[in-house]
């Protein structure tokens, strides 16, 4: 498990880009630095490229983000939690407040709770720790201790998780204990458990009562040393109009609470959750309850969002654009998203954790075949090598620039193995880079196949199967075999009601590719195990057939 640090602010450049191209695709834009060497003596090839830096970084803190959304956009809704019934303005979020303190843990699914944490938390000078809502007690409990979290906001319950419960697991001295004095002996540092809602159990505060607490002399302090913070000429986007956006992905991780949230924030966007997890039959309803513009997720979720639609069609009017990332993204299914769903100006971004995390993306003026066959162009004021065999071989993407991350919580070895002395972080991931710096991602280096010395990259395969008529998902990952070293192995989901065989797919594969190339083993799931960003878990595809096949690990 991974705890990042990060510094005081953000760098928002990218996020006032990716806006601009929304409302304004046809404005200039300057073109990044490409350069391309090659050393004749190793046949080594060095690809570099550097975002434009025409529009200067945006030196805000999230505190100073949220005064200056509420200063312009005071009026316009800022977070709808349609499961929750909660609307709040800008406004009326900037004078909700909360008591500073040192690290604060959040943990549970997309809330106005949330939401409202994030900014509480920025403008007290806490440090927020985001808790994957999925994990178990031990997993929490890790978590808590790595970072020494003094307080934790919690949700009382989701699916299958009763949080409450899992506390009590791990922290026993909890329900006997007063609200705030929490003294337990496996997780010394946690003194306070605030629970979502109006509701407060044994040994807790209720996050409401809490909020009347911070509402203080405290609070006002801390607003006006915010205020003494001088940055040089931050840059001001002004809409035509602020954009509704849908946001189903986790807040707890950077997609929801970075490209979602926080960019939202600058540029006056309201941030609509239709329910506390991913919930298609609620998302494709809320398209037009909330008359939304836009929304974000990765390739399975519009997969599943795409297929309710289709079932229950709703007036879409209003959609135009997104985001979608997190894997390859099929060409049919961004061709199906503009032409039944309207969503003609969806942009593809790459970007991972530790860059903050978003240091690709694409444009509106993309053709729909770029944009499902590359990540974009480099962000503003990033540079990017990508450090190759042989020419057009594929090798590893690095990246170098204010969107770094510090390095990993009290490991220096793991920071050290990611980032270089020189500040090259190191991605894991096998990348091109075409002359006009658009990036493609081949695959993980450690989900590269290598059977029988030949190189196999998943997500070229993968790009290759989801462009048959009948496959709307497929995944390739590799197995270990006596004979070759690794086999490759192909997981389908196809159309509702295809009678696609094993064999029509090998078929359909020949002439079309080597044949080196076709997967040893097909399997046709109704779905994927997946994480709760929708990332699929190949790990676990992997131990499956493992198991199935009656193979050895390698």
């Amino acid at each position: 498990m991974k705890i990042l640090i990060r510094s005081g602010k953000f760098g928002a450049n990218y996020f006032a880009h990716t806006f601009r191209k929304l409302i304004n695709p046809n404005k200039h834009h300057a073109i990044p630095l490409y350069i391309s060497i090659q050393r004749k003596s190793t046949g080594k090839e060095w690809s570099y490229a550097m975002g434009p830096s025409d529009v200067p970084l945006l030196g805000l803190t999230i505190g100073k983000a949220l005064d200056q959304a509420a200063e312009s956009f005071g009026d316009t809704e800022a977070v709808v939690s349609v499961h929750q019934s909660i609307r709040r303005t800008f406004s009326e979020v900037k004078e909700e407040g909360f008591q500073r303190g040192d690290r604060i843990g959040i943990w549970g699914p997309n809330s106005y709770e949330w939401y409202l944490t994030v900014f509480a938390a920025a403008k007290a000078g806490l440090i927020l720790v985001n808790i994957n809502p999925a994990y178990r007690p031990g997993e929490l409990k890790y978590c808590l201790n790595k970072v020494s979290v003094k307080g934790i906001v919690c949700a009382s319950k989701f699916k299958s998780s009763d949080y409450y419960k899992m506390l009590n697991e791990i922290a026993p001295e909890l329900p006997s204990c007063l609200p705030g004095q929490l003294n337990s002996k496996d997780i010394p540092n946690l003194k306070t458990v605030i629970m979502m809602g109006s509701d407060s159990s044994s040994g807790t505060y209720s996050f409401e009562s809490t909020l009347e607490m911070a509402r203080s002399e405290d609070f006002n302090k801390l607003d006006k040393l915010q205020d003494q913070v001088q940055f040089d000429d931050p840059c001001n986007i002004q809409f035509t109009s602020p954009l509704r956006i849908c946001l189903p992905v986790p807040l707890y991780h950077c997609f929801g609470c970075v490209v979602g949230m926080l960019s939202g924030t600058l540029h006056g966007c309201t941030m609509v959750f239709p329910n506390d997890g991913f919930d298609p039959k609620a998302i494709v309803k809320s398209f037009e309850d909330e008359r939304l513009n836009s929304c974000y997720g990765t390739p399975t979720m519009f997969v599943d969002i795409l297929k309710e639609y289709r079932n229950n069609p709703v007036n879409v009017d209003t959609l135009s654009c997104g985001i979608m990332t997190g894997a390859p993204c099929p060409e049919e299914l961004i061709t199906a998203l503009a032409k039944e769903m309207n969503m003609k100006d969806i942009l593809i971004v790459y970007g991972m954790t530790e860059t903050s995390p978003v240091s690709f993306q694409s444009s509106p003026n993309d053709s729909l075949r770029i944009r499902s066959q590359t990540i974009g162009y480099p962000g503003d004021h990033v540079e990017k090598i990508m450090k190759s065999l042989k020419g057009a071989s594929p090798g590893e993407l690095l990246i170098r620039g204010y969107c770094n991350f510090l390095g990993y919580w009290g490991d220096e070895e793991k920071t050290r193995e990611t980032v270089g002395r020189d500040r090259w972080l190191r991605t894991g991931d096998l990348a091109t880079m075409n002359e006009d710096g658009y990036g493609s991602i081949i695959g993980r280096i450690k989900d590269m196949i290598i059977r029988g010395g030949e190189n196999l990259y998943p997500a070229e395969l993968e790009n290759f199967f989801m462009s048959h008529p009948d496959i709307i998902e497929a995944q390739v990952f590799g197995v270990p075999d006596e004979r070759m070293g690794e086999e490759a192995v192909l997981w389908v989901r196809t159309v509702p009601g295809s009678k696609l065989s094993e064999e029509e797919i090998r078929s359909w594969c020949k002439g079309k590719i080597a044949h080196f190339k076709i997967p040893r083993y097909i399997r046709q799931k109704s779905e994927f195990p997946v994480t709760v960003t929708g990332k699929v878990q190949k790990f676990k595809m992997r131990e499956i057939e493992i198991q199935n096949l009656g193979l050895k690990k390698s």
